[in-house]
């Protein structure tokens, strides 16, 4: 948490106070720097200058790039846009419970849609948990497609998209939940045994309790795990097996994705994963520790818009 008496609790406030650009360079600080000594991103040089006018500072090391912002080494780099239009979007997209699109953004900000769109996407970088630990304890692990429904769709879409039956032509989803503890979820590339129950064993202790449903794919795995399994076919809930928890994730993350982004290509998905996810584990916080928990992950985080788009690796 930062240590300052200025604290906006609203958003209405957050706007009022990052409009003044000595506060967003002190929260900006305190993320770059939490120990106060500035340092060049290019060097690690602490023998710098600030320039008061420009809003840069200057390193005096040997490097082709002396010269460095707030922005430099974190989501925001190379944006035109000020802090004090980029720390309300943080703020936005962090509380929000069912996301905001390019379009509410743009329209909120006075920016581009186009802007907005790489805006969010750049959030949604640093909402990456990029977590190695894996989850013990009681844990849930179920999945879900994802894609728009034939009866959402016009005639010839539907005739071009549509060529199989239930998860035919959608994106496949792996959730993984501690219960009480925190939600992972991750694409998949289809729902064989291979493929699950290795993600299942890298990402979930072995000895842990496991619950799933009555797939086949999960067969073979009560020699690590003390697996129980529900019969979705039959009941819900079977003694203290059940997937109530990443039911309800599911609930919510479909919601936001039908409901506020409309439209998400498959290649994005994971990105659109990694905000619900965030937003989920950050639950029992409010607006303002969420943004916090996002400010502090900006760093070292960039996303070019080549690479956003797929244009280069």
């Amino acid at each position: 948490m930062m240590n300052t008496n200025d604290t906006p609790k609203t958003l209405l406030e957050a706007i009022k106070f990052f409009d003044n650009y000595e506060n967003c360079k002190r929260y900006m600080m305190k993320v770059r720097w939490p120990d106060g000594v500035v340092r060049c991103p290019q060097c690690n040089s602490d023998h710098v200058t600030y320039l008061e006018n420009a809003r840069v500072w200057k390193c005096y090391g040997s490097h082709p790039r002396p010269k460095f912002s707030l922005k430099v080494g974190t989501i925001f780099e190379d944006s035109s846009l000020p802090l004090a239009k980029w720390l309300p979007a943080v703020w936005l997209l962090a509380s929000c419970k069912n996301g905001i699109s390019s379009y509410e953004l743009h329209r909120a900000l006075g920016v581009t849609q186009k802007s907005a769109w790489f805006m969010l996407h750049r959030i949604r970088k640093a909402m990456q948990s990029g977590s190695f630990m894996k989850l013990d304890g009681e844990v849930e692990v179920d999945e879900t497609f994802i894609g728009g429904k034939a009866r959402n769709m016009h005639k010839e879409k539907r005739e071009a998209t549509i060529t199989g039956t239930g998860g035919a032509d959608k994106t496949a989803v792996m959730g993984f939940a501690k219960r009480g503890g925190e939600v992972r979820a991750t694409v998949i590339a289809d729902r064989k045994k291979k493929t699950l129950q290795g993600l299942v064993r890298s990402r979930v202790a072995a000895g842990s309790a496991l619950y799933t449903d009555a797939l086949a794919s999960y067969e073979g795995l009560d020699g690590a795990f003390f697996h129980q399994v529900v019969d979705h076919a039959v009941e819900y809930v079977n003694g203290n097996a059940h997937t109530n928890t990443l039911e309800n994730f599911w609930s919510l993350l479909k919601r936001s994705l039908k409901g506020t982004y409309i439209s998400v290509a498959p290649f994005h998905l994971f990105r659109y994963l990694d905000e619900q996810t965030f937003r989920y584990n950050e639950r029992k916080t409010d607006d303002f520790a969420r943004f916090l928990a996002v400010l502090a992950t900006v760093v070292n985080r960039r996303l070019t818009y080549k690479q956003l788009t797929g244009a280069t690796v």
